[in-house]
């Protein structure tokens, strides 16, 4: 059994990290601040071949697999959350489906631009009454000639209002329950019908808009289905899986940053004519911080070397993005703690990383519905 990375895995880490560093750590803040992301980073991004690692070079992607992705959306999201999780949508939400079902004419039109940093993708999924039911969604596509035609509303859309082209889920039977759900893409600067509705204020990854997406009547080509009809509710199902990698890493990028700043912080404070990093209650945080954080990115690196290989990932993809995100929330909580008043100041970053960790213990699944497909996994149910 060998524990070590590859040195291409080596290269592309050491190479977000240095990343992460120079260019997203020093415009976090403000970015949390002002809710906006910046268009450089994201340019840079690209060019980097983060927006999408595994998508093959000839669909504008890096040609890399699901373990070196997971390790640069880690750094990524160590420097700014937000911008990991305009990343991971990218690459898993929206990348995935598109490569994995799309017909080669459809690779090449709506990956290759989003793949290469170009223009940003969403994933049109939950609705106001379907979030952990999918099933229960209400938006409708009905074939009329050469076109399909939208109709429903879209809510919590990360990159919702930004993104050029989305994967759209809708009921196309409604007799058929879950098995008449369809998946389209969708390019929605040439959508009529289509519009950008209520953007969010949110608590945390501040720097990522997350919209509804409107379709009244909205006109899209015949040929935008992916995959057969009937086949979006088991396509989602995949894509999740491989989401909940992506957001795994983000949790974890977020707990090693929170990490980084509670060990930094421990060592210049000085009470009772000691370093707080002298005493035995900040060194046990720091020991339950550390040890929670390399059982997170084991179970993140296994699902993800699953995925890489072709072999079944579901479960382990729920254990990841479950432990990892319930990790990320306890190390921010306890990084505040450490940092005391200071942690509660803006002055510091962690109360930013608590208030961005919260969030990936429930977007691409709740971790109740984690603990319901992993349990499943373990009593052989399906």
């Amino acid at each position: 059994m060998d524990f070590s990375l590859s040195d291409e895995h080596k290269m592309v880490r050491d190479m977000a990290k240095k990343f992460a560093d120079q260019e997203l750590k020093p415009i976090a803040a403000e970015v949390d601040k002002t809710h906006r992301h910046s268009e450089e980073a994201l340019r840079k991004m690209g060019e980097n071949g983060f927006m999408g690692v595994a998508i093959p070079s000839e669909y504008g992607g890096a040609g890399m697999d699901y373990v070196a992705y997971a390790l640069i959306l880690t750094e990524i999201s160590r420097g700014c959350a937000s911008h990991g999780v305009i990343m991971s949508v990218n690459n898993s939400l929206y990348g995935f489906p598109v490569y994995t079902f799309g017909t080669d004419e459809q690779r090449k039109k709506f990956s290759t631009p989003v793949a290469s940093g170009e223009a940003c993708g969403c994933y049109g999924l939950t609705e106001a009454n379907a979030g952990s039911d999918p099933a229960g969604m209400k938006t409708t596509a009905v074939l009329d000639g050469d076109s399909w035609i939208l109709n429903g509303e879209k809510k919590f859309i990360t990159n919702g209002n930004i993104a050029k082209y989305a994967v759209v889920a809708a009921v196309t039977d409604k007799d058929k329950g879950y098995k008449g759900i369809t998946q389209f893409v969708v390019d929605l600067e040439e959508c009529d019908g289509f519009t950008v509705g209520k953007v969010e204020e949110k608590l945390g990854i501040r720097g990522s808009g997350t919209s509804e997406l409107v379709f009244q009547d909205a006109r899209i080509p015949k040929d935008s289905i992916l995959g057969d009809p009937g086949n979006g509710f088991r396509q989602m199902l995949t894509t999740l899986d491989s989401g909940r990698i992506g957001i795994a890493s983000q949790a974890l990028g977020i707990a090693k940053a929170a990490l980084e700043e509670s060990v930094a912080y421990s060592k210049e404070r000085v009470q009772f004519g000691k370093p707080i990093s002298a005493f035995q209650a900040t060194q046990f945080k720091l020991a339950d911080m550390a040890t929670r954080i390399d059982a997170s990115e084991l179970l993140i690196l296994k699902a993800a070397w699953l995925e890489s290989n072709h072999l079944h990932f579901e479960k382990e993809a729920a254990m990841a993005k479950m432990f990892a995100s319930d990790t990320a929330m306890d190390a921010t909580v306890e990084a505040v703690q450490i940092l005391g008043g200071y942690g509660y100041s803006s002055e510091y970053p962690v109360e930013r990383l608590m208030r961005d960790a919260k969030i990936t213990q429930i977007y691409e699944g709740t971790n109740e519905i984690m603990r319901v497909v992993v349990s499943r996994a373990v009593l052989g149910m399906r």
